[in-house]
């Protein structure tokens, strides 16, 4: 029979954790293959250090007095504005509603008009229900050709209205009904 001593020392230890343990004798191994300890905290202020001053060093080497600088078109320029002000969205909405010709040629932009462009769903407003349904079913090429010429999520709708048409209820008295069908177009 063993001694209360010697079973003592065979007992689990919860100061000797296995998991530190085998940390401890990767670090170990590491060590020698020549490997440092990285703080991954650190390492991240670190990088967002070298960033902001890689920024600054940009700006400062731009702005330098005497510095010899290339011209720069001014597409370039007004595109990496935009971008840093965080104006592409808006850029984009502008530009859907400024270049409707060229987007979606001149046949349909002879007969559809943007009204309004709220989130990503443009309001497109037909001069007859044939150019509403037209345009509905051309809506899913269109969408695509927006997401090439503007980028991918800009437009994701396209809600097309019929005609403005006047109102046939005249007077304090109306019948209930449908009323009169499509007389413009």
């Amino acid at each position: 029979m063993r001694e209360p001593e010697e079973r003592d020392e065979h007992r689990f230890d919860p100061e000797i954790d296995a998991a530190k343990a085998l940390l401890n004798r990767m670090r170990k191994l590491a060590e020698e293959r020549g490997e440092r300890r990285v703080d991954a905290a650190r390492m991240e202020k670190v990088r967002k250090r070298q960033a902001a001053r890689r920024g600054f060093m940009e700006q400062r080497s731009a702005a330098a007095p005497g510095a010899i600088r290339d011209p720069r078109a001014i597409g370039e320029v007004v595109a990496r504005l935009s971008k840093a002000r965080g104006w592409n969205t808006q850029v984009a909405v502008g530009s859907v509603l400024g270049r409707w010709n060229e987007l979606v040629g001149e046949d349909i932009a002879a007969h559809c008009k943007p009204e309004s462009f709220e989130d990503t769903v443009v309001i497109v407003r037909c001069d007859s229900t044939s150019w509403a349904t037209q345009l509905r079913l051309l809506s899913h090429q269109l969408l695509k050709k927006f997401d090439a010429e503007l980028g991918p999520g800009i437009v994701t709708v396209i809600r097309v209205l019929g005609p403005n048409a006047p109102s046939w209820r005249h007077g304090m008295r109306s019948v209930a009904g449908r009323g009169p069908r499509d007389t413009y177009g």
